[in-house]
This record gives C-alpha cells, sequence and structure tokens, in this order.
C-alpha cells in the first residue's frame, strides 16, 4: 500500500488520475474535539481491479500541500466519485472552497437506483461488489502516527470497492436515463450555503417548546454567541454549552453572574470568563430585542388544513409508485410534502422536474378524485374511475 507524503507525488498521482475518466475519493476525519473536522487521511484511486492505481494521501505529513488533489477536483474532465459526500465535501470547501466536478455521489445514485433510503457502503459492497467490508478500525484515531496496517487495509477498501460500485450504477443511470435525477439531488451537496452555518442563524437548529418572540429573541442571541465563539476557536458547540442549557438559560434570563451560577446544566467553564461575559451579554440583547425585531417562527405547518385521509392515500400511491419505479421514497417526497399536498398545496417539490414523473401526476389526480387506490393481499394499485 502506497502512501503519499510530499505534494510532488501527489502532484505526479493526481496528472496520472488526470489521463482517467474518473477516480474514487474518501476521507478520515475527527470531529470530536474540534468544531471543524480535521482531516486525516485521503483515500484515492484511479479504475482498475487491483490496488497498484489507490493510493491514501497523509494531510498531515510535514509540508504537503492538498492543492494539486484541488486542481484534480476542479479538472470537469474527470468524474470524482464518492459514498455520502456530505462531509467529505465540507472538509474541502472549508479548507479551499472548492468542490470537485462533476461529482457523483453513490449513495444518491443508489437510492435513484432502487437500493433504498441512505444505503450504506458496506450494503452496496455486498450487493454489488459480492465482497465484505473489514469494520474493525472503523473508528479508530486517524490523527495518530503511524497508521497500522489494518487502518492502511480498511481506509483503502473505501476507494477500491467504489471502482465497481461506480461503474454498476452510472451504467444502470445510464440504461434508466436518469442521471438528471442524481444531478438534482447533488446541487445541494455543491451549495456552499449547505456548509456554512452563519451565527445569526444558529437558532434554528436549537429545539423549543416555546414560541415566545421574546423567548426565542434571546435564544437567538444565544445561540449566536455560542456558534460564533466555537467558530472562532475551532471547538464543538457543546464545549461552549449544550443546548438544553442553552433553552434554560433562555428560560431564566440571569442579568448577573450570581444569576447564572444558578444554572443547573451549565458546564463549570461557561460560569466565568469569557462565556459567562458572552452569555450575560446575549440574554440582554434578547431582552431588549425591539418587537419589531423579533423572530418569527414557522407557523405554516399549523395554518395547514390536511385531509388525513387523503394524505393516508398519498403515503400509499407513493408507496406503489416508488416501489415500481425503482427509487428510494424519500427522494421523492417527504411526510411533510404529502401533508401538504393533502392541505392543497401545489408548489411543493414532489410536484416538480423530474419527481413528477414517477409521482407527480397521480398524485394530483387523486387530489382531484379522478383516481382511486384497491389493495388485495400485499399488492397495491392504482386504478382510473
Amino acid at each position: 500500500m502506497r502512501t503519499i507524503t510530499t505534494t510532488q507525488d501527489l502532484a505526479e498521482y493526481c496528472a496520472e488520475a488526470a489521463t482517467h475518466p474518473f477516480v474514487t475519493v474518501d476521507t478520515e476525519f475527527l470531529r470530536e474535539r474540534t468544531y471543524y473536522s480535521k482531516l486525516c487521511l485521503v483515500q484515492l484511486a484511479m479504475p482498475g481491479t487491483d490496488d497498484s492505481g489507490a493510493v491514501l494521501v497523509d494531510p498531515l505529513a510535514e509540508g504537503l500541500s492538498l492543492e494539486p488533489l484541488y486542481e484534480l477536483f476542479r479538472d470537469t474532465s474527470v468524474v470524482k466519485v464518492f459514498h455520502a459526500a456530505r462531509q467529505d465535501l465540507e472538509i474541502f470547501y472549508v479548507d479551499a472552497q472548492v468542490f470537485p466536478e462533476p461529482l457523483f455521489d453513490t449513495q444518491v445514485a443508489a437510492m435513484v437506483c432502487g437500493f433504498g433510503e441512505q444505503v450504506g457502503y458496506e450494503t452496496l459492497v455486498r450487493k454489488i461488489a459480492k465482497e465484505g467490508v473489514d469494520k474493525t478500525s472503523r473508528f479508530t484515531d486517524w490523527s495518530r502516527r503511524p497508521l497500522t496496517e489494518a487502518q492502511k487495509s480498511y481506509a483503502l477498501a473505501d476507494v477500491t470497492h467504489l471502482r465497481q460500485i461506480y461503474e454498476f450504477l452510472a451504467a444502470k443511470l445510464e440504461k434508466t436515463g436518469r442521471h438528471s435525477w442524481v444531478a438534482e439531488e447533488l446541487k445541494v451537496l455543491t451549495s456552499p450555503d449547505t456548509y456554512i452555518t452563519a451565527p445569526q442563524d444558529a437558532w434554528k437548529r436549537v429545539k423549543t417548546r416555546t414560541s415566545s418572540g421574546r423567548f426565542l429573541a434571546i435564544v437567538r442571541e444565544l445561540a449566536a454567541f455560542r456558534e460564533a465563539y466555537a467558530q472562532e476557536r475551532n471547538i464543538p458547540r457543546s464545549r461552549v454549552y449544550k443546548d438544553d442549557a442553552l433553552v434554560e438559560l433562555a428560560s431564566n434570563k440571569p442579568k448577573n453572574h450570581e444569576e447564572l451560577g444558578r444554572a443547573r446544566l451549565l458546564l463549570r467553564d461557561a460560569r466565568k470568563g469569557e462565556i459567562a461575559e458572552g452569555i450575560l451579554k446575549a440574554v440582554a440583547e434578547g431582552v431588549a430585542c425591539p418587537n419589531d425585531k423579533l423572530p418569527q417562527p414557522d407557523r405554516s405547518r399549523e395554518k395547514l388544513q390536511v385531509n388525513p385521509a387523503l394524505a393516508d392515500l398519498l403515503r400509499v400511491l407513493l408507496k406503489a409508485k416508488t416501489e415500481s419505479a425503482g427509487v428510494a421514497a424519500k427522494l421523492i417526497a417527504t411526510a411533510a410534502d404529502l401533508d401538504s399536498i393533502a392541505s392543497g398545496a401545489r408548489d411543493v417539490q414532489a410536484l416538480s422536474g423530474w419527481r413528477m414523473e414517477v409521482f407527480g401526476t397521480d398524485a394530483l389526480a387523486l387530489c382531484e378524485g379522478k383516481i382511486a387506490l384497491t389493495a388485495a393481499g400485499n399488492e397495491v394499485k392504482v386504478v382510473q374511475v
């Protein structure tokens, strides 16, 4: 197994990879102790049936630059193949503001090809490559050096089997004409907005049971302070304070250090110093927020007049259509989409683009009372009426 530890060797490998139609890519990283993922290893493989075109790249090697890899990512003549690419892409975007182009995600493609929702790499290796995956090194510390032979073998298998999986899925997409379906799903993965959490928007990720604008204003300020503090110091949000402590602070609204010290869920380090000062300032700003600046909870779901019988029929229809089409139901419509359609909405993603080919026409007809569903045993049939 070859490990690349110099920029020159990486440049030579990437130059050779650029002569092929595709290259498979994976990463190993750590995120338990940081806000941003720490890249510990990059695995690459060119087309082939053995390990000769596969390498490990050590980004922790002194003096190694990943710029040759990023140049390969920018080369549009070479498809970059990942499995479940989101976390990998976040690492590369944060490091160099680059996305691999063109991108192929075998997890997304597998959903389009009827392998189920969020199918794992191990499952695809077993079903397509007819091989097994040794999982013993999955949760090891990838930042420690030297890597063991077991770690190297495990990491390399993540890109060598991926070649066969890609070729199988790409051929199936070509046969079914569904490449555009995958391309549409990948737009989210290659959007910077997917990987940027603006501190002022961080409150939207905090789950609360209160919809009071004043309460949410305090949550917003506390979440914004925590996000900015964690980003600047590259530490996990939970190291500043956890969500349950944030909600407790928003409820109790401490005005000084003495009141802050009574918080049951706050970590000891957050009761003093910069974090304590930041909390008190955030609470004060939330309390003083003008009424016209208070955040407004999303009440659109509350206003839906959902026809429950129609929603149930849409679920049955979705199951029947996706099983017939061999595509994961999740890609077509969510439960929220179905409720929206059943309430009369028509500007939902499930009724647009390629999804209309699978589900939309019959869904609209059902909503207009022009088709019915009949069930016999385990078989569901859509019948014109």
